[in-house]
């Protein structure tokens, strides 16, 4: 979740940044905003890395969680009726990811739902 809650931050205010000193340009207040612009999408970039790692680290933690179960029930220790229930952590962190997706895409080439 902390990872989710840190993506979601550096995501967000990368893309904030970015179509800040995008406007700026656009209205002539500044000369040139490409330095900004690239911090917001060095920020973008880096919220989506740390949740692609994030998935990764969830994915195997909920597999091994699975194996020991599994282990568990073939020593008889338990009597596994029940599977371990969808992750909501799992489904939000990659929802976030198209979303930091489709805010990358809308910075770097124009287009996407954010442009």
């Amino acid at each position: 979740m902390s990872v989710i809650r840190t993506s979601l931050s550096l995501i967000g205010f990368g893309f904030t940044i970015f179509q800040f000193f995008q406007k700026m340009h656009d209205a002539q207040v500044l000369k040139s905003s490409m330095a900004p612009r690239h911090f917001g999408e060095a920020l973008v970039w880096l919220g989506i890395t740390m949740l692609v790692l994030g998935i990764g680290y969830h994915i195997v933690f909920m597999l091994g969680l699975r194996k020991e179960r599994e282990q568990l029930k073939a020593e008889g220790l338990i009597h596994a009726q029940s599977g371990f229930p969808t992750s909501l952590t799992l489904i939000v962190a990659v929802l976030l990811l198209i979303v930091g997706a489709l805010a990358i895409s809308s910075m770097a080439f124009n287009v996407g739902p954010f442009g």
